[in-house]
């Protein structure tokens, strides 16, 4: 269980259309998060962006997007999301990785 006080969080920026053998990889992400009991993650669909290909992706009302912005993020201690990174990193083909130092004021259950 994640304690009150410093820790690291992980957010990945992909784009959802990304697949691994026909899965999305954030769902891919996310099982893997899962199975090594990280405190919590969660996947945010954007509405709007671009990356390094600098080609925007819009959920505008005239265009039927699937290609939109996902935000990962995931908040654990330091040495957890260390461990992991190894695992992910080859998995996120076109995106950005980062990793932050972070204070976790209250956990709930």
């Amino acid at each position: 269980m994640l304690k009150t006080g410093p820790a690291k969080k992980l957010t990945i920026y992909m784009d959802e259309s990304d697949r691994i053998h026909g899965k999305p990889v954030y769902e891919v992400l996310l099982e893997i998060f899962y199975k090594r009991k990280i405190a919590g993650a969660s996947v945010f669909r954007g509405i709007e962006g671009y990356g390094s290909d600098r080609v925007f992706h819009t959920s505008k009302i005239l265009e039927l997007s699937t290609t939109l912005p996902v935000k990962i993020e995931v908040v654990d201690s330091g040495e957890k999301i260390d461990s992991i990174l190894l695992e992910i990193t080859p998995l996120v083909h076109k995106g950005l990785i980062e990793v932050s130092d972070t204070q976790v004021i209250k956990q709930g259950k």
